[in-house]
């Protein structure tokens, strides 16, 4: 257990701005932030970082808070575990106690796995340094690649022993459960009982995650030992902490060049990634041999538009940087090309050159992507029919591009490379885009047969799209005035009001609110609400006390995650559009929203009550009351009505 002067420290040490530049790239804009937001598909920015306030937010799916809300949804991480982080990042101690057999017990199966992971990189690295078959054979296959030892250190390079078990058994010593070895890959079951590790003789790559995390590993035999082998590399299975298809190769180690240079080199291994580290160029990642995902992609475009496909001069290579680009266009990437010289792979060209050397090749000889996939496919082809469909291939790529002047601008310099007339070229890519729209109306109209499908199995439960239930307008009122107490709460709004002993008090937003729905014991249907505003009320007398700051630190998870939430309007007026704040216009504000509150609940009892006459039928016993009540409840909501201002409902 992390203790609460610790966690004070810690949200004390953090900077919102600090910690979310290290997974997405930011821009200022006036006081604050804006960037792609990582949780969601975002095609332009609407991800804001508040500095002032110590909190982000997207306006476009909503997901935000202060720095510990932000770690736990993009890590997908416990609260203690975002604190940990943040403490590494600030170097900032923590005592913790061990944990109990039992609570370790209840540690959840996900951060299990990472504990496991991360024992086995230490354990690989020490048997790298320290034993002697490790420093043997697997350090001196790292030396005979030409990799230097800070190098080694840096990439947590290490070796797994030959014995089979050895792994296995080091781990079962130290108390590791052999569930989360067979569940992270670093071993598997053998038929007759008793583990077998995965890695046994093999240089190890650990693959860490864009916040450090160790996700899986890389197992590579040595060259001795690989003639004849089809499974040179073993790489871990998927699992719930790693998806090949997620991760990129160096991505940790990379992130911070790629947004100073604003660029990224794409590769294919692991060794390409190293040695180029090792020559000086630090903003190079690798996928590993596999085209592409959208994943991956999305990872990479919060941190630079611009990549570089840097692959070996062979036909091999020329194929693997043309796999997976209509999808790089797709998500607006600027790609360029750089061919080797043929026999060179960046590994073995890094080791022969120094980093300026390497600079000066890729800026004289990296080719924009549709240039490069023009003069490739074009090459020697006479054939009218095979000439169409490489033309055909080029204009589709070109249609990808979400840009419309970028598309237009490559479509003009194609007509002019190709000969062409531009127009047959516009009229093929617009073709290419209609049938593109066409496909995903049709996936958009499966979809939705699918949502109706499922509704309709569940039943009548769900209201209607675009209507609102009573309970749900209600909600989002009590949201907008927990708002408002969250950024106004200790804000004067009522000066020198009389109570009922005839004395005079004043009242600050969150007391008023307090005082307002307490006079008729109205409380809110979310119980943190309650807390919030009980809180507000109680501490907006104390000098010096900020509810925002309060509540965004609050020490409850849940509390300062709501608080995260609503600390950021979610109305972003331009500056001639915005007024300035005054006591007046927050005053009305919020007793406009109480008497909104106050109208919602009046609307649920009249639904209530109409309800219970309809099953009274002709009960007059019970119709009685009913109607005496129901004409009470209906004067009230028309003398809310009328101080609301709207029309009277009748």
């Amino acid at each position: 257990m992390i203790d609460r002067a610790t966690v004070e420290r810690i949200l004390d040490a953090t900077e919102i701005v600090d910690v979310v530049s290290e997974f997405v790239t930011l821009r200022k804009r006036g006081v604050n932030y804006v960037g792609l937001c990582p949780f969601h598909d975002d095609k332009t920015p609407s991800f804001y970082v508040s500095p002032s306030k110590g909190v982000c937010k997207c306006f476009a799916c909503g997901k935000g808070g202060n720095a510990v809300h932000f770690l736990m949804e993009h890590e997908q991480i416990t609260y203690p575990e975002a604190l940990r982080w943040l403490a590494r990042k600030y170097n900032i101690e923590i005592k913790e106690r061990e944990l109990s057999d039992e609570e370790r017990r209840e540690q959840s199966e996900r951060e299990s796995m990472f504990i496991v992971n991360e024992w086995a990189m230490d354990y690989f690295r020490d048997v790298l340094n320290n034993d002697s078959d490790g420093r043997a054979i697997g350090r001196q296959y790292f030396r005979s690649r030409g990799f230097r030892d800070d190098i080694i250190a840096k990439f947590n390079l290490g070796y797994a022993l030959r014995r089979r078990d050895a792994l296995s058994a080091a781990a079962l010593a130290k108390g590791y459960k052999e569930e989360f070895l067979v569940k992270t890959g670093l071993c598997y079951k053998r038929d007759g009982g008793g583990l077998t590790d995965r890695y046994a003789g093999r240089v190890i790559f650990p693959w860490l995650n864009v916040s450090g995390k160790v996700v899986a590993f890389g197992g590579r035999l040595l060259d001795s030992r690989t003639k004849g082998v089809q499974q040179k590399y073993v790489n871990s299975p998927d699992s719930d902490i790693y998806h090949k298809d997620h991760e990129l190769y160096g991505i940790f180690q990379a992130k911070k060049a790629i947004v100073k240079e604003d660029r990224v080199f794409m590769v294919e291994g692991y060794t390409d990634v190293i040695s180029m580290h090792q020559c000086g160029i630090e903003n190079v990642v690798a996928n590993s041999g596999t085209a592409l995902s959208k994943h991956q992609i999305r990872l990479l475009r919060r941190f630079t538009p611009n990549i570089v496909l840097l692959y070996d001069g062979d036909e091999a290579g020329i194929h693997a940087a043309m796999r997976g680009t209509d999808m790089l266009l797709s998500e607006g990437m600027n790609i360029k090309v750089l061919v080797l010289p043929d026999g060179d792979d960046p590994d073995s060209f890094s080791r022969k050159h120094t980093a300026a050397e390497f600079s000066e090749y890729i800026e004289r000889h990296q080719t924009d992507f549709i240039e490069f996939k023009t003069a490739l496919m074009l090459r020697g082809v006479t054939d009218p029919v095979k000439r169409s469909e490489a033309i055909s291939s080029i204009v589709k790529s070109v249609s990808v591009i979400p840009d419309q002047i970028t598309r237009d601008t490559y479509l003009h310099e194609c007509a002019v490379r190709l000969r062409m007339s531009e127009r047959t070229l516009l009229s093929t890519m617009n073709r290419f885009i209609s049938g593109e729209k066409e496909e995903q109306a049709k996936e958009a109209e499966r979809e939705e047969r699918r949502q109706q499908r499922e509704t309709a199995a569940a039943g009548p439960q769900q209201a209607p799209v675009g209507l609102h239930t009573a309970e749900e307008q209600a909600g989002e009122v009590e949201r907008m005035l927990v708002s408002e107490i969250i950024r106004h709460g200790e804000e004067t709004i009522f000066e020198g009001l009389e109570t009922e002993d005839g004395q005079t008090v004043n009242l600050s937003v969150a007391q008023y609110i307090d005082y307002d729905l307490g006079q008729d014991g109205i409380r809110f249907s979310n119980e943190t609400y309650n807390r919030i505003l009980a809180e507000a009320a109680e501490h907006s007398g104390e000098e010096g006390f900020k509810a925002e700051n309060y509540f965004i630190h609050h020490p409850d998870i849940g509390i300062s995650a709501v608080a995260g939430e609503l600390a950021i309007s979610p109305y972003r007026l331009s500056r001639s559009l915005k007024m300035e704040q005054t006591a007046e216009s927050l005053r009305l504000r919020v007793t406009h929203l109480v008497l909104d509150l106050r109208m919602d609940i009046t609307q649920k009892h009249i639904k209530e009550l109409q309800r219970r006459l309809r099953e009274a039928g002709s009960d007059m016993g019970r119709v009685e009351p009913l109607m005496k009540e129901y004409k009470d409840v209906l004067q009230l909501r028309n003398i809310l009505a009328r101080r609301i201002g709207s029309d009277l409902i009748t």
